[in-house]
């Protein structure tokens, strides 16, 4: 599927932290950089979209409540 502008869509990037201040200014970087981003803000959430979607990389926060990075990295192997 080809974007609005005729190029291709970028890597699809799954961006988890609980912290909406840090997802709403890093986002904003990976999309400038090329990259499709979807937000999780508790682990639950991320395991559901990695679960549900097609992501090319994953950025996750070390220090989420409930499971963090270290968990989701955990229960994705």
């Amino acid at each position: 599927m080809a974007a609005e502008d005729g190029a291709m869509p970028g890597p699809l990037v799954l961006l988890a932290d609980d912290e909406v201040s840090i997802t709403s200014h890093l986002a904003p970087v990976l999309e400038r950089s090329g990259f499709r981003v979807e937000v999780s803000h508790d682990g639950e959430q991320a395991l559901a979209a990695l679960d549900a979607g097609d992501h090319d990389a994953a950025v996750l926060d070390v220090m989420m409540p409930g499971i963090d990075g270290r968990g989701i990295v955990r229960r994705l192997r």
